[in-house]
């Protein structure tokens, strides 16, 4: 398998270098260029081809094909066609050059492109360094970058990683505890180690050894190293981490970064589409199409224009959303993932915590002062509000109307406006009232939001679903379940009342069960019985997440596919909304809420209402974890993006980032 071409360009048939250089040549003769001829010819040659137009057009035209496309384009298209144009190895080195010189240093760029290639790329690369800039690409390293990260980068431009396959059991054993000692076992990190090891054992080797790591450190390695290390040499450490246990997943993440962050990473992008053409960007959409919602190709076609876009969809070469059965590689990554989630234990922590010298008769007192006479004084209230937990706000609730006489809801909804009312009412409400609340408001009015049904019902565990059922009953005196009953149909209804029971399983997973359900999901995808609703909701909607993260195992193995997969393609509308959320959940649950917080601020306009509700449910329980998967998804951190989304609900940054809230309170309300 691994020998057959999984690039996407190969060398054209019949060529000829002489015609090609001509047909160039007139492309951009004249007035104005055709582009489309340029980038026709060009992307459907291999490189090696294209070295050969450029001697052949040296000689026939006395000019240098590169200086000639330079001048006559511009932009980014300018930029990915010249880029082609290069061997591969003077490509790297320009890239290299153009991330150390000036003022700041792209250390992004340089961590992608020297934890991802093989020894002798790097070699090829030193030596078209020196050839193009008379530099020592050592030295220009060493005199750009620093600490840890200027040793580890060091290390990878040796080019020297053992090479052969051949495994010592007692040798992954000893490497395992010996990263464990470096990191998890001790106070401080032994960097060193992890240099030492990660810089210089072989690829397979070092697989087995991250295997071997999770059983004794009951996490991943990569959980480790964001634990343990900081700054550039936790990206890089990570790159090389990712990169040994699959380098076309590696590219598909950061092409997903390159498009989803604040704006296009355009460099990014283009340098990622010219360096993997001839290498895995098969392997590398079919890892795309595997994490992510839709496929490389229509996130091409969705974030670029023009002849731009042209050339990159022909380099990415198909639209894999078509497509159904899976590579071998891509079905042994999507177990693997599922593996390690399952073994995985994460510690999951908010963002607010009790307040240390709590006083509820002083901030009753400090409430009531800030809401009295004329105007409101808001940062006193966000400040004491967002500073309590709920337990502590139920406490003042209780006291304000044992000393004043007056309820602190109805004060805060007369004197707050909008969506500064709807946050800080959905503070001081006891989680189960607020869920109750935006159970009710999902569903009154003329539109319903399924999403919002969705999101609650799937990611509140047995207890707080029984709460907020009896939530709901007291405040609307009517039944959750009939309620959505009444508000939706059809297999969709059953699978939200089904939900609504909280009487999902919370045993450990049971592997001979296991694999019995994910045969029973395999034979339902099969089947054309069409009941394969049915089938998956008896199961998704009623085993305990351990145990369906099993599941989900397995299936990839009795069906060769990824569950999400064929929910996307047999399912659609709100009843694969539904089934996916559950899936997405199962996997990762802080990634899940990421997700939905990024699709709240990304639409036309920010749902408010979602960013509100999940950061006020989250704020003591993941928020510290959903916090971590945004940033590792998007590449920028959720108070950016918060801050550039909104304005109103700046003050939901306070929640976000509970160490600075004093501070912040000030700035977010001036904005």
């Amino acid at each position: 398998y691994s020998a057959k071409m999984q690039g996407t360009v190969a060398d054209h048939p019949d060529f000829d270098a002489g015609s090609d250089a001509e047909a160039l040549y007139d492309a951009m003769k004249g007035f104005g260029s055709d582009k489309e001829a340029i980038l026709e010819l060009i992307a459907s040659r291999s490189n090696a081809q294209r070295q050969e137009i450029r001697a052949a057009y040296k000689s026939q035209f006395g000019k240098d094909l590169i200086d000639d496309l330079k001048y006559e384009l511009t932009g980014k298209f300018e930029r990915l066609i010249v880029g082609l144009m290069r061997p591969p190895a003077y490509h790297d080195a320009k890239e290299i050059k153009d991330a150390i010189k000036g003022a700041g240093t792209d250390e992004k760029c340089l961590i992608e492109i020297l934890a991802s290639r093989t020894n002798e790329q790097i070699h090829n690369l030193v030596a078209a360094y020196k050839d193009a800039y008379d530099r020592d690409l050592e030295e220009d390293v060493i005199g750009d970058t620093s600490g840890h990260f200027k040793k580890m980068l060091v290390v990878l431009l040796q080019g020297t990683r053992e090479e052969d396959d051949v495994v010592s059991e007692d040798l992954v054993e000893q490497d395992a505890q010996d990263l464990y000692d470096a990191g998890e076992a001790q106070w401080g990190t032994d960097e060193a180690k992890f240099i030492m090891l990660l810089g210089n054992r072989s690829v397979t080797h070092l697989q087995l050894v991250f295997d071997e790591y999770q059983k004794i450190a009951e996490k991943s390695i990569e959980d480790s190293i964001k634990s343990e290390l900081s700054g550039d040499f936790e990206t890089l450490m990570l790159a090389v981490v990712q990169c040994i246990r699959s380098k076309p997943m590696f590219f598909a993440r950061r092409l997903y970064k390159s498009m989803k962050g604040l704006g296009t990473a355009d460099n990014t992008l283009i340098r990622i589409m010219v360096c993997r053409s001839e290498i895995d960007m098969l392997d590398i959409r079919e890892c795309f199409r595997l994490r992510y919602e839709k496929s490389l190709y229509n996130m091409i076609q969705d974030d670029t224009s023009g002849d731009y876009k042209r050339t990159l969809l022909k380099l990415c070469g198909g639209d894999d959303d078509i497509a159904g059965e899976f590579f071998p590689e891509a079905a042994q990554i999507a177990y693997k993932m599922w593996e390690i989630s399952a073994m995985t234990k994460v510690q999951l922590r908010g963002t607010v915590r009790p307040y240390q010298n709590f006083d509820p008769a002083s901030d009753a007192q400090a409430l009531r002062k800030a809401m009295k006479g004329f105007g409101t004084d808001e940062d006193t209230i966000i400040d004491i509000v967002a500073n309590r937990s709920n337990a502590q706000r139920q406490e003042i609730r209780q006291t304000f109307k044992s000393l004043l006489g007056r309820d602190l809801m109805a004060d805060l909804k007369s004197e707050l406006s909008k969506n500064l009312e709807r946050l800080i009412l959905g503070l001081m409400m006891s989680p189960a009232e607020f869920d109750a609340k935006m159970m009710k408001k999902a569903m009154e009015g003329a539109g319903t939001d399924e999403h919002a049904l969705i999101e609650i019902l799937v990611t509140r565990n047995n207890q707080e679903i029984q709460e907020m059922c009896s939530a709901y009953q007291n405040a609307y005196k009517k039944s959750l379940e009939d309620a959505i009953a009444s508000e939706t149909s059809g297999h969709f209804k059953r699978i939200l009342i089904s939900l609504a029971q909280g009487t999902r399983e919370e045993d450990p997973a049971d592997m001979a069960r296991a694999l019995e359900d994910a045969q029973e999901l395999a034979d339902a995808c099969n089947a054309d019985s069409g009941d394969l609703e049915d089938r998956f909701m008896s199961i998704l909607c009623t085993r305990s997440f351990p145990h369906l993260r099993r599941v989900f195992q397995e299936f990839v193995r009795c069906s060769n596919k990824d569950i999400e997969q064929i929910i996307k393609k047999e399912m659609s509308g709100d009843i694969k909304n539904a089934m996916f959320a559950i899936v997405r959940s199962v996997k990762n649950q802080p990634s899940y809420f990421a997700d939905r917080l990024y699709k709240a601020m990304k639409g036309l306009g920010t749902d408010d209402r979602a960013l509100i509700r999940i950061m006020v449910s989250r704020s003591e329980i993941d928020l510290f974890n959903i916090r971590k998967e945004f940033k590792e998804t998007h590449d920028a951190s959720l108070h950016e993006f918060i801050q550039v989304e909104t304005f109103v609900v700046s003050c939901v940054l306070l929640l976000i980032h509970t160490a600075c809230i004093c501070a912040c309170v000030t700035g977010a309300i001036g904005h």
